[in-house]
């Protein structure tokens, strides 16, 4: 099996690799960058004979000869350029952006054009529909959450007779003697200003079975986290996360991601966006042109970056409900998992599953072709074996039903 992973020297594509490395089944490792010395580091890092380093115009050449490919890149211009590139070449891939790429995101294009004569919902069904015509797959939105997260709740799905109400809770966090060293109670494990844009775009959750546009930060829980071995207070607001769920799951009454934090973040987020810091409307600063978003972005990320003592956790509570045999039933399904092997807790999960999802892509144990969402994709023995390899690497859900 050879794989060729975008954005391969970035923390997510990085993490993805050394799950790579750790499979002799994977016989080549290609990691493409624009940095050569980035490429170079994290090579030494992987410290396998089997990785390749590639810049993008040599990976254009050789994606071909790949069996699937990883897309770890961190915008949606970026992204759409790879899941492009793999179409046009016949081999199967693996998304983790926060993108249904088969229903763009509306708001906030970053950069993001549709072809002419196209508008963007109907550029991502041009995409599935060329998808379809190669027999490629790409399992989108395939980390934590999305990923993860869609697939353990998809499951829940399939074990009622019908399925009402679906509420995914998920984070990455500080753990919390890191999150009294950072403003926020919150330490960057990807990007800080894509946070922030989550923080601030609306969000279409499910209400009522209809589909309904509300305000992000909105929505927000209190809750205790008594599970996996832990005991702590947490809080979380709907963020706009796992949005394929709307267009593959429209059967649900109720249905909205949500973000944890650690308690008193979203009111610092609250306090943020009332002094104007979260508007993506430029200010006249000395007479240039600031965006105070990204200002913003560009001040706190430095105190936000990890400090050499620093772990950050995983955390998952999604909740379920429906019914089976007549009678009303509700999921929960838990997770807490923290980092290892030299990467953070939110690059192991995300990485590690980007990974797997690739590897049952290559060995065929997925069936889907066009832009297959995890809850669809992940399915049966597939769902089984995705679960068992992160079990291997500790990252446990645990599940629990009422009413069953």
């Amino acid at each position: 099996m050879q794989v060729l992973i975008f954005g391969g020297s970035g923390r997510i594509g990085s993490a993805a690799a050394w799950d790579m490395v750790g499979d002799r089944e994977v016989e080549l490792i290609g990691i493409v960058g624009r940095n050569q010395a980035s490429l170079a580091s994290t090579n030494r890092w992987l410290g396998s004979d089997r990785v390749l380093c590639l810049l993008p115009e040599e990976a254009d050449l050789a994606l071909s000869s790949f069996d699937v490919a990883v897309i770890a890149l961190p915008d949606r211009r970026s992204s759409y350029r790879a899941v492009e590139a793999c179409i046009s070449a016949g081999v199967d891939s693996v998304d983790v952006l926060e993108e249904y790429h088969r229903r763009p995101d509306l708001h906030e294009k970053e950069g993001l054009q549709s072809p002419a004569g196209l508008d963007l919902n109907e550029y991502g069904e041009d995409l599935h529909r060329r998808a379809l015509q190669a027999g490629v797959c790409l399992l989108d939105g395939m980390g934590f959450a999305p990923g993860l997260s869609n697939a353990a709740i998809g499951q829940a799905i399939r074990q009622m007779d019908r399925a009402d109400e679906a509420v995914a809770r998920v984070g990455g966090i500080p753990d919390r003697a890191s999150a009294a060293r950072h403003p926020l109670g919150y330490m960057v494990t990807w990007s800080f200003g894509h946070v922030l844009r989550e923080y601030s775009v609306p969000v279409t959750v499910i209400r009522g079975g209809v589909l309904e546009e509300v305000k992000a930060t909105s929505g927000r829980e209190v809750f205790r986290f008594d599970r996996c071995g832990h005991d702590e207070d947490l809080e979380c607001a709907i963020t706009p996360g796992m949005p394929s769920f709307l267009h593959t799951r429209p059967g649900l009454r109720d249905f909205c991601e949500k973000t944890i934090r650690w308690p008193g973040h979203w009111a610092a987020v609250d306090m943020l966006r009332s002094c104007g810091l979260l508007e993506a409307k430029p200010v006249l600063i000395g007479g240039q042109p600031v965006v105070p978003r990204e200002a913003l972005a560009a001040i706190m990320e430095p105190r936000l970056r990890p400090l050499p003592d620093d772990r950050d956790v995983c955390v998952m509570w999604n909740t379920v409900c429906g019914m089976i045999d007549g009678r009303p039933v509700r999921a929960d399904q838990y997770m807490w998992a923290e980092g290892g092997d030299g990467l953070s807790a939110m690059a192991r999960v995300t990485g590690s599953s980007a990974a797997i999802g690739a590897r049952l892509l290559a060995r065929g144990a997925i069936q889907e072709r066009g832009i297959a969402a995890p809850e669809d994709a992940l399915a049966g023995r597939a769902y089984q074996e995705y679960m068992e390899e992160l079990r291997q690497r500790s990252i446990v859900v645990e599940e629990a039903w009422c009413g069953r």
